[in-house]
């Protein structure tokens, strides 16, 4: 007979069921307050950092203007193409079409994604046209999308380029005025939160976070005209005398404002292609050269200052040498003989410099070049600006102080050099040049206007037969100016190259314009190289054109509407100024050896 099994105990059963519901029940009411209240802000952040975006809101660069309202510098929308490193190493199968599409190898692609598989956001190709990344967008791959962005243009390419620098590829200025006026152009770019999906797109805009502030446009003193006849000049007298490199920088007497600043090799600033880091440099302001006899003026300025010299005072310069302590000797292209401070400049009298000089002290010597702006910046403000050198002039010794006064030394930029010019050509006062069309330049009196106004006419006898800048002569206009020619140190001396150079300001009479020319190692020491015959034709065709596209009035009006224009000299009676052979001593001065 089977035992008979102990009835079961429902009632406990029961109550054990009711327990376990109860306590799953009071688990999941535990968790929901956790979640709901106690940890809301965790999860509710935890979710928000999977579809919430905080993303700039991209600004236009401001566009740069020339003087006359031609825009030098725009920005273009265009797409960058980005992807979810995490999404499209997920879909591998895609990866061969991306790859092609962005001109890349499937391998370097797959490469470029492992090294960022923890991140969420690569950009896969910048600044690309508008179309071609929709092209690319239509391919519908999981794990990429697009950001608007701009591109900076430059209509005139390599005319301005050394003026105008680049942008790099956020749109941030990396070189010249782009990196000087890089606040004024950038703007501040926007910021917004919005919901985006799986794929990248936005959903919705949740709201605004900073309101985007566009670039400020910029208008520049620059002429576009008279910068690309500067660019086209210098570059056409580069090729034919086999130059190196060269400058030339104009400015506008009666307010600083540089009209033009070239510089060559030049460069192509729309191009992404790796260049030169030589042609990128801006020579007239970062270039220091020995400027030669372009410094006698400022030396007879200090001469007629100090009281002991007047335009018509005698020297001899006989025999055409003079010898200093230590064996050095200073010598003339010929023996001028007796001459006068006018005669010095007229003929560059290297020997004449000199005993003027010794006549002074140094002191004043050095307060008057350096109130001419010579051993510091110009003020331009435009980076990388070089000082120049002026030594102290208690480091000058006999020889210091005679070489100094012809223009060796020292050292000078192009910009520097043009600035003093101008002072002489604004009756003494000195402004700095400026790049911002009606910026406020005040000038300050450096020289009396007396003094300015004679060595102004000292130098337009230069612009004669008898002198070396003929052939700076301009039609119609009167011309004052100095020709220059130095041989270039290096390693402690001086090489058999050299640095031909005009400084000079039009009209004479009442001058607008003041420009300078450097041209370095013209015939590679082999062909011509005086300033007179390489600098002053550069001088003479840029200035020819600037004048009459800025409506100035040629000094000889009257002749003009009376009889047509006069092709001659312009100090000299109506008749095609004479050609000179290279060989000539006319456009020659001594270059000391």
């Amino acid at each position: 007979m089977t035992p008979r099994s102990k009835p079961a105990n429902l009632r406990f059963r029961l109550y054990t069921v009711l327990m376990v519901l109860g306590l799953a029940s009071t688990a999941l009411v535990v968790r929901a307050v956790d979640l709901q209240v106690v940890r809301k802000d965790f999860y509710q952040d935890e979710g928000d950092a999977r579809y919430l975006r905080d993303i700039p809101i991209q600004v236009s660069r401001g566009t740069i203007f020339d003087r006359n309202g031609e825009p030098l510098a725009v920005s273009t929308p265009v797409e960058s193409i980005w992807g979810n490193p995490q999404q499209l190493l997920a879909n591998p199968e895609q990866l061969p079409k991306l790859a092609a599409a962005l001109g890349v190898s499937n391998a370097e692609l797959t490469e470029r994604l492992v090294q960022r598989k923890d991140k969420e956001f690569l950009y896969l190709k910048r600044q690309l046209d508008p179309d071609a990344a929709r092209e690319l967008l239509d391919l519908e791959i999981p794990g990429i999308a697009s950001e608007r962005a701009f591109r900076r243009y430059y209509p005139s390419g390599e005319v301005l380029a050394h003026a105008l620098g680049i942008t790099n590829i956020d749109d941030r200025g990396q070189e010249g005025l782009e990196l000087a006026f890089d606040d004024w152009l950038a703007g501040k770019p926007g910021l917004k939160r919005v919901i985006r999906d799986r794929l990248g797109h936005v959903v919705e805009n949740v709201e605004m976070l900073r309101e985007a502030q566009p670039g400020r446009d910029l208008v520049l003193t620059l002429d576009r005209r008279i910068q690309y006849l500067a660019y086209r000049e210098l570059k056409a007298a580069i090729a034919e005398h086999d130059a190196s490199s060269g400058s030339m920088v104009i400015l506008d007497v009666s307010n600083g404002e540089v009209l033009a600043m070239v510089n060559q090799p030049s460069f192509n600033p729309n191009s992404r292609i790796s260049i030169n880091p030589a042609f990128r440099r801006n020579r007239a302001v970062t270039d220091v050269i020995e400027p030669g006899s372009t410094m006698k003026p400022f030396t007879i300025a200090a001469a007629l200052e100090s009281g002991q010299w007047k335009p018509t005072t005698a020297i001899d310069t006989t025999p055409g040498t003079l010898q200093l302590a230590g064996g050095y000797t200073i010598r003339d292209f010929r023996n001028y003989g007796v001459i006068n401070l006018t005669r010095v400049i007229t003929k560059s009298s290297n020997v004449g410099a000199a005993k003027i000089a010794s006549s002074l002290s140094s002191e004043h010597m050095y307060d008057v070049f350096h109130r001419f702006g010579f051993g510091e910046v110009s003020g331009c403000g435009f980076p990388g600006e070089s000082p120049g050198f002026l030594p102290i002039s208690k480091s000058w010794g006999p020889v210091e102080k005679a070489t100094i006064s012809y223009g060796y030394g020292l050292s000078v930029t192009p910009m520097q050099l043009a600035q003093a010019y101008a002072a002489l050509a604004n009756g003494g006062r000195l402004r700095k040049p400026g790049f911002v069309k009606g910026a406020l330049n005040p000038d300050v009196a450096v020289i009396d206007p007396q003094i300015a106004q004679s060595v102004r006419a000292m130098l337009e006898t230069v612009i004669s037969p008898e002198g070396s800048g003929l052939a700076a002569a301009v039609p119609n206009y009167r011309v004052a100016g100095k020709t220059g020619t130095s041989r270039r140190a290096a390693g402690g001396s001086y090489e058999l190259r050299y640095v031909s150079m005009f400084a000079g300001m039009v009209p004479a009479t009442n001058p607008r314009l003041v420009g300078v020319v450097v041209i370095n190692d013209p015939g590679q020491g082999k062909g011509a190289y005086y300033g007179g015959l390489v600098s002053a034709p550069v001088f003479s065709k840029v200035m020819s054109n600037a004048l009459r596209l800025l409506d100035v009035a040629p000094d000889n009006v009257q002749h003009w509407y009376a009889g047509g224009p006069d092709a001659g000299h312009p100090i000299g009676p109506a008749s095609a100024p004479p050609v000179y052979p290279p060989d000539q001593p006319n456009y020659q001065e001594a270059v000391p050896q």
